[in-house]
């Protein structure tokens, strides 16, 4: 099982949003050291709750200052972007990084509103937007000249340069928030990120989704590829002991859900819009709400045991972040530092496994 670090960094004051970035940074080249397979970056944008906000941005800015780590989005809101300017983009980084991009894609928040509104979008539009936006850049990925007339662009373009990396084009990825969207990608035979689900749900999607791509025709052998290829997201603290870690890490994750909520509440007190209904008073919270299924934390024996419980479940990496709201940059590098030294030895795969691992995401 993979592991990963999710740079989801908040900012509460504008002043601060300088110095949570410089800390982000160290804490990507920190990840790359300690020898983390991946560093993922979000997308959100206005409220503070991801202080870097671009994620196409700071990927360029890591690709420099990290080695070995792979790059990805989890994700790139799809339907804010001009997909011409995002291929050349994702070209640019592929070859800066030599290969390590990892282009996540999803068609945007569906919570955030405002993020639609600061860009002029229909959120309405946005699933559509995302479909269109991604077929033009394969298209453009394949070195050919494009023309395409669809229902959001009208592009003539003779090729499209620097051309990536990685050949025919970067390595993509979909993340997937329900099952209905799991099982789109799965029908796809394609892998997916999963968003923080309880351990039963994880178990049951992963279940439906080996079963869908048997369904297609998938042998054996391509499904445990696909498998090994699929991320689900955990929150993470690990501290010496199980009473520090609960002091921490328990204030900071309400903090953080609480930050994470304030601007949606806000807006839909000024304007009463909203992309889903506002949950009603007394109202069951979701799963990445919920400590018992999204913040794992502890001694390292601790967290060991409880990502031992995902690992039975058959995933391929764990997408975890570290940072938690407000909490200390010398927590989070703590946290980082003892999960790499003493919780994810108990996980490591023989290194002719490694390779072998390394070689399929390279060649797909």
């Amino acid at each position: 099982m993979k592991f990963s670090n999710f740079l989801f960094p908040e900012s509460r004051d504008p002043a601060g949003d300088g110095r949570v970035i410089d800390e982000t940074l160290r804490e990507a080249k920190l990840s790359d050291e300690l020898g983390f397979d991946a560093i993922w970056l979000a997308e959100h944008h206005f409220d503070g709750i991801c202080a870097y906000v671009d994620p196409v941005s700071f990927a360029a800015a890591l690709s420099t200052v990290t080695e070995r780590a792979r790059i990805g989005f989890a994700v790139a809101q799809m339907s804010l972007h001009h997909p011409i300017r995002m291929a050349e983009q994702l070209g640019l980084i592929d070859n800066i990084s030599k290969g390590r991009l990892i282009v996540g894609l999803g068609r945007g928040t569906a919570y955030n509103i405002y993020d639609y509104q600061g860009y002029g979008i229909d959120h309405n539009e946005a699933q559509a937007r995302f479909e269109e936006a991604e077929a033009i850049m394969f298209k453009a990925w394949s070195g050919e000249p494009l023309e395409h007339h669809g229902r959001f662009w009208h592009l003539k373009l003779p090729m499209l340069r620097p051309r990536p990396f990685t050949q025919p084009h970067p390595y993509v990825i979909r993340s997937a928030s329900t099952e209905e969207g799991m099982l789109t990608i799965a029908r796809q035979g394609r892998p997916f990120m999963m968003n923080v689900q309880s351990n039963e749900v994880t178990r049951a999607r992963m279940a439906l989704y080996r079963q869908t791509l048997r369904q297609i025709g998938l042998d054996d052998a391509a499904v445990a590829d696909r498998v090994d290829q699929c991320w689900v997201w955990r929150n993470v603290f690990v501290a010496d002991t199980d009473a520090q870690a609960e002091r921490i890490a328990l204030p900071a994750f309400a903090a953080m859900h609480a930050q994470r909520s304030a601007m949606r509440e806000q807006v839909y007190r000024e304007q009463g819009v909203s992309i889903v209904p506002m949950p009603p008073p007394g109202s069951a919270p979701a799963a990445r709400m919920v400590v018992d299924h999204s913040l794992i934390y502890g001694s390292p024996a601790t967290v060991a045991e409880r990502l031992a419980d995902v690992a039975k479940i058959g995933v391929g990496g764990v997408i975890l972040q570290f940072r938690l709201g407000p909490m200390s940059f010398d927590d989070v590098t703590q946290s980082l530092t003892l999960f790499m030294r003493e919780v994810a030895p108990n996980f490591s795969a023989p290194a002719a496994a490694t390779d072998e691992r390394l070689r399929r995401w390279r060649a797909s």
